[in-house]
């Protein structure tokens, strides 16, 4: 079994999670409103999520268009994000959510992306934070590496094929490009619009997809005001990242 198709199975083993913990449907529903809150005007073009997993965006963006590297009877189209379908300047937004810190060669992503929005057109990242309480969480919760330190290999080799990229996983990178300012590679045509530190101390302590919810559902408003407290001390509770750049040139 590939690495890809091992991910596939964890999405099926995460939907039967997800339809037996209301309380994980209601943080991610308030997620992708914040996602919503980014988007530009629907005159623009088409909303595309890449990497969509279960498609649970469209609880809260319905006309969004889901896609992942696999067929899925709930999604809209399958999609490769270093070698898209669309055509030149025709989406208005791109949405990847937990997807960024999968792409070994984010440059040359991000250069699809320019590729296919209208100017003007938004990308819209939702990642792992690396303050220190997000350090501990996925570090010691999750099995995939943070790589604080490791390369990121920002342009694709010249052999490089999209169809065999293969599984990759570095849950700091969106952090060390978009907080601490690394820049293995240009960031020329963008914008950046909003970083946005988030303890979402809700969605820690819910367990998520794999660990024990630790509160009752009626108890989220708690978890919400306290990340209110919490959030200008982003280098202490930060777990949750919001970043969105915007196409400044054709």
């Amino acid at each position: 079994m590939t690495a890809i198709e091992q991910h596939n199975l964890e999405i099926h083993s995460n939907a039967e999670v997800w339809r037996r913990k209301p309380l994980l449907r209601d943080i991610y529903d308030g997620f992708y409103a914040r996602i919503a809150a980014e988007l530009p005007p629907a005159e623009l073009g088409p909303v595309v999520e890449l990497g969509s997993g279960m498609g649970n965006i469209k609880r809260v963006i319905p006309q969004a268009i889901t896609t992942d590297l696999f067929s899925n009877e709930w999604l809209d189209r399958q999609e490769n994000a270093y070698a898209l379908s669309f055509a030149d300047s025709t989406v208005g937004a791109f949405v990847l959510f937990d997807v960024f810190h999968h792409l070994r060669h984010p440059g040359a992503v991000l250069r699809e992306l320019h590729r296919t929005l209208r100017r003007s057109g938004r990308v819209i990242l939702f990642e792992p934070d690396m303050g220190m309480l997000g350090r501990f969480i996925y570090g010691a919760f999750h099995h995939e590496p943070l790589a604080l330190r490791e390369p990121i290999a920002w342009d694709a080799p010249a052999d490089f094929t999209p169809a065999n990229h293969g599984y990759y996983a570095a849950q700091g990178n969106a952090h060390r490009v978009f907080v601490r300012g690394e820049r293995p590679g240009s960031l020329d045509g963008w914008n950046i619009l909003r970083v946005a530190r988030l303890p979402a101390l809700g969605y820690v302590a819910s367990g998520g997809f794999g660990g024990p919810q630790l509160y009752p559902r009626f108890c989220l408003p708690v978890f919400r005001f306290l990340d209110a407290v919490f959030r200008p001390l982003p280098g202490l509770f930060s777990t949750r990242l919001l970043i969105v750049l915007e196409k400044n040139a054709p």
